[in-house]
């Protein structure tokens, strides 16, 4: 899927130029929903990935379920991209789902040398300030990605390639994802499929090379650019609680308190930095549909 589906660049930047006061409504708005979703218990998953990224599912796919789950409202928050979300919001109101449009960015804490990743919410398709702060970034995993496939065809590996490309033209990326979908059917929590992503990406693997990521406050001051709420994804996962001054000094306006790799100390912790720097909670199941260990959309995220 390409960036440029969200129409000519040029109009972009100037509908993104637009009322600032209207933009400003428009986050406050969002936020108020993100307030209310956390206080009333809402059935809500705002951390949903598809094939625009790493995720397995169509946007079609995704909300079939959502539907079927009972849950009002959804959040697709892609990797870097807010590619097809005018789609995703359409569709979305075919099937009776609240869709709203967020990303998920893959960002750095240089300070602590670490990774980092920030939701925004309330995004569309046209979102200039994160496309142009993403764009190098997804050029440099797509690059990174097919040098990983290079070193697994010249060491030797059994590798669907047609399956590889399938994969990466409904994306936006190359994902090492699409090679491990390429490489086995073993499900993602197999020891077999752990097994054997490890050994190639992890530690001395043939495909152990990293990127280099957006830095963290620059992912807050994209989204809020473009009119978002950007909310700090995971911090347990990621152990970035450290950096929530930062980069609430920076805009972000949330911390993700529910989601299934946080626990009890996990969700105090959340609890304690949402009171001391005025953030919303916010709960996201971090779906990846085969590509990942979550059953479920909404699986975690629970209030």
């Amino acid at each position: 899927m390409n960036r440029e589906e969200c129409g000519d660049p040029a109009a972009r930047t100037g509908r993104a130029s637009g009322d600032l006061r209207a933009r400003a409504a428009a986050t406050e708005a969002m936020l108020r929903f993100l307030e209310d979703a956390a206080a009333s218990g809402a059935r809500s998953d705002l951390h949903v990935h598809t094939t625009v990224s790493d995720g397995s599912d169509t946007f079609a796919e995704a909300l079939a379920q959502v539907k079927e789950r009972g849950i009002s409202h959804v959040a697709f928050t892609n990797h870097d991209t807010t590619a097809g979300l005018d789609e995703a919001i359409a569709l979305g109101a075919d099937f009776g789902i609240e869709v709203i449009g967020g990303v998920e960015i893959s960002a750095w804490d240089s300070r602590r040398k670490r990774k980092v990743h920030v939701l925004g919410y309330g995004l569309a398709c046209e979102s200039p300030a994160v496309d142009a702060l993403c764009a190098p970034l997804l050029a440099r995993r797509n690059e990174n990605t097919q040098w990983q496939l290079d070193r697994l065809l010249e060491a030797g590996y059994q590798v669907d390639v047609d399956r590889v490309h399938a994969l990466a033209l409904a994306s936006t990326a190359l994902y090492k994802q699409h090679l491990m979908a390429a490489l086995t059917d073993e499900p993602y929590a197999s020891d077999a499929y752990q097994g054997l992503y490890c050994s190639l990406f992890k530690g001395e693997g043939i495909c152990a090379r990293d990127i280099e990521y957006v830095d963290a406050c620059d992912a807050v001051r994209a989204i809020v650019a473009d009119g978002g709420v950007a909310v700090l994804a995971h911090p347990g996962q990621l152990d970035s609680y450290a950096l929530v001054g930062d980069l609430t000094a920076c805009g972000l306006r949330g911390i993700e308190k529910h989601h299934p790799d946080h626990d009890l100390h996990d969700q105090e912790a959340c609890d304690e930095l949402a009171e001391r720097y005025g953030l919303v909670r916010t709960g996201g199941s971090d779906y990846h549909g085969r590509f990942g260990r979550i059953p479920h959309i909404g699986f975690g995220c629970e209030s």
